[in-house]
């Protein structure tokens, strides 16, 4: 069975999709980063180096089980003719990961987008030439900022995963901090992508959130001041990924991330 945490009523349960080598060195997507700052990452997170030296990451998704119904945060990195074909290794192992779940794709009611880079929406379309939602019965949600900056992101997506679900209705368009009908919250995150978004499952004190590429790499939750190369507003990256971790002040605060090692990190990182 996958991994899973609850929180309260939920339960948060980690898809796997694949794992696989990043497709530049991370010295170059962290310029900034010492030594030091290194190794305390290689301390918290030994599995995200592998044994050339490589960075190494997971590829995951996020399904949120509560008692009104099934959310599905990011959809991995798809078949083997998605759009991350192009360097990540697909085909990717989501739909099996639901089953082991027993989640099956009809039953999801909204899958989150964080935003549109190839190895965060793989599975939200599928079928090539004749392309279908692979959540049948799922509204997608998507910043509309994100939409807004499609030609900056990744033109190509348009026409394999945008019009698709706006042929058939299920793409819904957020303007800022939303609150699903299952009781999550979604909150925008921008500075990776300029319609980032991140999913927050809230009870008491406790509080977990599903970071998207907020964080890519634990670096990021010991420093996470350090500039990423592959943001696109590295400041405003940072004003979002501060925002989050300063949870921790008031709550007990976890992390569940796609690209860690472990899918579920506690947010005070050391």
């Amino acid at each position: 069975m996958p991994l899973s945490m609850k929180v309260g009523p939920y339960t948060v349960i980690a898809l796997t999709d694949g794992a696989g080598p990043f497709f530049s060195p991370r010295a170059e997507a962290f310029p900034d980063a010492t030594a030091e700052q290194w190794s305390a990452a290689d301390r918290f997170d030994p599995g995200a180096l592998d044994a050339e030296g490589r960075w190494w990451l997971q590829f995951r998704a996020f399904a949120i089980r509560g008692d009104r119904g099934v959310t599905l945060v990011d959809a991995g990195i798809g078949p083997a003719d998605s759009p991350a074909a192009a360097w990540a290794p697909v085909p990717g192992a989501l739909p099996d990961s639901l089953a082991e779940a027993g989640i099956e794709p009809s039953e999801v009611e909204t899958v989150v987008l964080t935003h549109l880079h190839t190895d965060h929406v793989g599975w939200a379309v599928v079928g090539g030439k004749e392309p279908r939602p692979f959540f049948p019965n799922a509204r997608y949600l998507l910043q509309r900022a994100e939409l807004d900056a499609l030609e900056q992101i990744n033109p190509p997506l348009r026409s394999s995963v945008i019009d698709p679900l706006r042929t058939t209705g299920q793409l819904h368009l957020l303007d800022g901090e939303t609150t699903l009908r299952s009781g999550e919250r979604v909150i925008a995150t921008p500075g990776h992508t300029p319609g980032h978004q991140s999913v927050l499952v809230e009870s008491g004190r406790e509080l977990l959130a599903v970071t998207g590429d907020l964080l890519v790499h634990a670096i990021q939750l010991l420093h996470p001041d350090l500039t990423y190369a592959h943001e696109m507003d590295p400041q405003q990256a940072r004003v979002s990924r501060t925002h989050v971790l300063d949870a921790r002040t008031t709550h007990t605060l976890h992390l569940a991330t796609p690209h860690l090692t472990d899918p579920f990190v506690v947010g005070g990182g050391r």
